[in-house]
């Protein structure tokens, strides 16, 4: 796929791997719109809590009134607890994280859809998890979320496969982003930069066929 001019929509893209998103279409021509549910200064930001499918759904509007339509919609926000054995695990938070890991890809994947069947094209982007691919001790409550987002995924390809949109998955393993603000896993220093992630998901997208399911796990992995 050629990106210049391409009109690219990334939810929590003002830090960790959305900004690296943002910075690497920037550099291949697109048209980058990020998001957040903090306010920012960036250009092109509009603020929008994946939380909320009103305010998603108003973030896919303003875009398309400005520049008449959607290529590639990135759900990207996420967020993440620290390592705990399920009994420990505190549910109101997991709770909180499932309506931003999974509900938030579903609130964009939707709006998105809207728009792109419309148009008879378009790209979603979901970025998962090699957390998604294999149940792991003490990330029950993360798993679960985004084993869902997974299956949603899977099967919104084949809800849109005729429509000429394409859904492509995105599992990359652990970055080296605020993502670990509250506690660091022991390996961190081991962790991806979250630049060279975004790379390879942006040289994927360029390919004549991108792979629909992308690992993109650490090198020690």
């Amino acid at each position: 796929m050629e990106l210049k001019d391409k009109i690219v929509v990334i939810t929590g893209g003002t830090k960790g791997l959305g900004k690296a998103l943002a910075l690497e279409f920037e550099q291949s021509g697109a048209k980058v719109i990020v998001s957040s549910r903090q306010g920012n200064d960036t250009e092109n930001y509009i603020k929008a809590d994946v939380r909320n499918e009103n305010e998603v759904q108003s973030l896919a509007k303003t875009v398309i009134d400005k520049y008449g339509r959607i290529d590639i919609w990135i759900n990207n926000a996420g967020i993440w607890l620290p390592h705990a054995p399920v009994e420990e695990i505190d549910m109101k938070r997991v709770h909180d994280m499932v309506e931003v890991n999974l509900f938030g890809t579903m609130y964009g994947a939707k709006a998105a859809i809207i728009q792109m069947r419309k148009q008879n094209f378009g790209t979603i982007i979901n970025i998962l998890s090699t957390s998604a691919l294999e149940g792991r001790a003490g990330i029950s409550g993360y798993g679960a979320s985004k084993f869902a987002a997974m299956g949603f995924t899977q099967a919104i390809r084949k809800e849109v496969e005729e429509a000429g949109i394409k859904v492509v998955s995105i599992y990359p393993g652990g970055m080296q982003t605020n993502f670990f603000d509250e506690k660091q896993p022991a390996n961190y220093q081991k962790y991806m930069d979250p630049q060279e992630v975004a790379s390879k998901i942006v040289q994927n997208l360029q390919k004549d066929i991108p792979e629909e399911e992308l690992i993109i796990k650490r090198p020690t992995a």
